[in-house]
């Protein structure tokens, strides 16, 4: 099986995420996409996240009852903070029979090389590269596979603070993300 991973803290997630990772879905070979909710990315700051499983139970009322996509928890299981190597390492463990691969956006190619090992996942997965505002899409490596995607610019950041001031977020999340964050008292 082929498994596309779409790392992410997902605070929130949103329309955004959802489009990148149908369109990816749906201009590869890909049978399933993975949304890997992310405790805390070594590269951001902790204190604006909300608790993994909040965000978590967001990933799984966004993508519903889509039987393409899966959100996952194995990095809640593993050391803090989350390496995507490390994550890669576990799942071809644990899933022998998969083959995985990670989504990138091009505002990411930049900080890759920060990575920890990141001459492993280069060697070992394909990487899906979607356009993001500003960036140019170069590649000096043949895992890299840019997807004709959207030009999308949401923020999480912006959906953070909209809510914070009271503004609405209204097509910027799934309706059942939305009551969710309203419920909760999420952001405030």
């Amino acid at each position: 099986m082929k498994v596309g991973l779409f790392f992410g803290s997902f605070n929130p997630i949103h329309i955004g995420h959802l489009i990148i990772a149908n369109t990816i879905y749906d201009r590869s070979e890909l049978d399933e996409v993975w949304f890997v909710v992310s405790p805390q990315n070594p590269l951001k700051k902790r204190k604006s996240l909300i608790h993994e499983f909040d965000r978590l139970k967001m990933v799984e009322l966004a993508i519903g009852d889509n039987f393409h996509f899966r959100a996952s928890d194995v990095e809640f299981h593993m050391p803090r903070p989350s390496y995507t190597i490390d994550t890669l390492t576990y799942l071809s463990e644990q899933y022998p029979n998969h083959q995985f691969s990670i989504f990138l956006g091009s505002d990411n190619l930049n900080q890759f090389k920060k990575w920890k090992n990141y001459e492993q996942i280069l060697e070992h997965y394909q990487i899906y590269v979607y356009p993001r505002p500003g960036e140019k899409l170069t590649f000096d490596h043949s895992a890299f596979q840019e997807v004709d995607a959207p030009l999308l610019d949401i923020s999480a950041t912006f959906i953070r603070e909209s809510i914070q001031n009271d503004q609405s977020v209204k097509y910027l999340l799934p309706e059942k993300v939305e009551e969710y964050i309203r419920d909760r008292k999420l952001y405030l």
